[in-house]
């Protein structure tokens, strides 16, 4: 059978992992491009078994990457979220974990040259237009993975990569509070909607009649709780101007309660169809910045930092995450300036993934014959 082969690395980035293409190495019409990147997942069963997914939505996400003609990035990065089971591609969010690949990758790929001890590269994530400043570990050898620095929902420890993400309000709605208030009601669930790294509503778990300290699993097996929450997401959604909100990732799902772990607030975050093993770099950008907010419904359940930055730390389903935001208070509300992020990044695989050359002929020397 004709195959046609596109280079890929194969990479984890944070809490997620999937592969990381050269954008030219692609179709470029979004339809063939969709196509493509479900073939390569295997999207379309449960185990993707077809493909190099991990049936699991944080291990089926993309990331494309390619030299900027941004006059201040050096990098443009395009994320796709492709679904475990039903062959949809969602391009409307970024993911902030997968973000944490994204500088080695272009090192990697050759898009941008090691520079010392330690390589910044500014990057521009295409869907939503927040810019990031990439701190990577780097040495004679380009990218240095092994380190010490520990994140919760990975195994072992490996090099920092600081990330600082700028530009996040309003990145896919175009404001801070997409319905104009600080609390909505919808199906008597009181929520906050705010769009911050990634659009999402708010709520305080026990409006659901949950602790808030729930694990992953038990909440993946609440099908009332998730009934109940599509149906507040997606009224939710369409006050905040997304369109198509039942078929697509966006608005994200957060719940919040008080800590109970030493952080600063416990979270739990979904993608939204599941719950998050752990907690999305985006999400907890959102999630901080709800809590920084006055009159959010976050207000009363957290003891927050006097300083500036702010820590907040997050006790998601697997440990803790910490966001440290610049930010200030007026008379308009917060204003925020910067979010920070420590995360860890690994190459895992390099070489080439096949898609059937029906969906794609590529009419280059990409073809395979085997």
């Amino acid at each position: 059978m004709t195959q046609t082969k596109i280079p890929f690395l194969f990479m984890r980035g944070g809490t997620s992992r999937g592969p990381y293409f050269n954008r030219a190495d692609l179709p470029q019409d979004r339809e063939t491009l969709a196509q493509v990147l479900i073939a390569a997942v295997g999207s379309g069963h449960a185990l993707n078994i077809d493909g190099i997914g991990g049936g699991n939505a944080v291990t089926t996400k993309v990331a494309m990457l390619s030299q900027s003609q941004d006059d201040w990035a050096d990098i443009d990065y395009f994320f796709a979220q492709v679904s475990v089971e039903d062959k949809q591609v969602d391009f409307k969010p970024t993911c902030g974990n997968i973000l944490s690949g994204v500088g080695p990758a272009a090192i990697e790929m050759g898009l941008m040259p090691a520079t010392g001890a330690t390589t910044t590269i500014k990057i521009l994530a295409v869907n939503t237009g927040a810019r990031v400043i990439a701190t990577v570990q780097t040495g004679p050898d380009g990218v240095a993975y092994v380190g010490a620095t520990a994140i919760d929902g990975v195994p072992g420890t490996a090099a920092p990569v600081q990330l600082q993400f700028m530009d996040t309000v309003g990145g896919a709605t175009g404001a801070f509070l997409p319905t104009g208030n600080l609390r909505d009601t919808f199906n008597g669930i009181e929520v906050t909607c705010m769009d911050v790294a990634m659009p999402m509503v708010i709520a305080r778990a026990d409006a659901f009649g949950l602790t808030g300290y729930e694990t992953a699993a038990e909440l993946n097996e609440n099908r009332d709780f998730f009934a109940a929450m599509e149906a507040v997401r997606i009224q939710a959604g369409e006050a905040m101007g997304i369109t198509d909100v039942a078929s697509s990732v966006t608005p994200k799902f957060g719940l919040l309660a008080p800590a109970r772990d030493g952080g600063t607030v416990a979270a739990r975050y979904f993608m939204p169809w599941t719950a998050h093993p752990t907690m999305a770099v985006t999400g907890a950008q959102c999630l901080a910045s709800c809590v920084l907010t006055p009159e959010s419904v976050a207000s009363g359940l957290a003891h927050l930092p006097n300083e500036n930055p702010a820590k907040i730390t997050l006790e998601h389903a697997s440990g803790l995450i910490d966001v440290l935001v610049d930010y200030e208070i007026n008379a308009g509300g917060i204003v925020l300036k910067s979010a920070g992020l420590v995360r860890t990044a690994r190459l895992l695989a390099c070489g080439d993934v096949m898609v059937p050359r029906e969906i794609w002929s590529a009419q280059n020397e990409n073809s395979y014959t085997g």
